[in-house]
């Protein structure tokens, strides 16, 4: 087995006191630092949000394959061009207002993060004003993410949207939007820019947003 799908293989199990020293072989054996990111570990999480999507697996496997990530993203992080983290621009990030939920947004965030955005994470319960407000003091965003998790907050995430469109925000950024209840027909007729169903997705998304 190569060192990128061992490694793949390995953040897909949640192996966490493996990740590091693998990480650091591949590294030692000459693998590019944006490979081993992108093939190795964004791969491999994108395969766990599948699995995420379809019940195969659950929160607390999914968390652990985050967690291994996250370990081996800080091997990767002095060897990534130009940082990588922030590469991106920053991502603005929050769960809507009436929603406390924060797993699905914490996991997104460290996968966006992962992939070279500086993320600023404006947590739960999240009102649409702080929304508009997190982008006008940061003129270099480009993306801004939106998630709502329950059925009930699905209105807010649309009040949302509305409001960081009636204050001009779609001239400066993206919006993106998910959580479990929310579907690409749904995402369309708020007027969102993107939805995604999983982690891993989302953070393919943004990178191709913020170009």
């Amino acid at each position: 087995m190569s060192k990128i799908k061992e490694i793949a293989a390995t953040v897909e199990s949640g192996k966490v006191k493996l990740i590091e020293g693998l990480v650091q072989e591949a590294l030692d054996a000459g693998e590019d630092a944006n490979v081993i990111l992108n093939d190795g570990m964004v791969a491999a999480m994108a395969i766990v949000g599948s699995k995420f999507q379809a019940n195969e697996i659950f929160v607390p496997e999914m968390l652990v394959a985050a967690k291994t990530m996250k370990k081996g993203v800080e091997v990767l992080r002095p060897h990534l061009a130009g940082n990588s983290v922030g590469k991106n621009g920053k991502y603005i990030i929050g769960t809507v207002a009436g929603d406390l939920h924060d797993i699905g947004k914490n996991l997104v965030a460290l996968m966006i993060e992962s992939a070279g955005f500086e993320i600023i994470d404006l947590g739960v319960d999240v009102p649409a004003e702080k929304f508009v407000e997190a982008i006008k003091s940061n003129p270099d965003c480009k993306v801004v993410g939106a998630s709502a998790l329950l059925t009930t907050t699905m209105d807010s995430l649309k009040n949302t949207v509305q409001v960081m469109i009636d204050a001009g925000c779609k001239d400066q950024v993206k919006i993106m939007v998910g959580g479990a209840p929310i579907t690409q027909e749904f995402a369309d007729e708020i007027g969102a820019d993107a939805y995604t169903t999983d982690a891993g997705s989302a953070a393919v998304k943004a990178v191709a947003l913020a170009q």
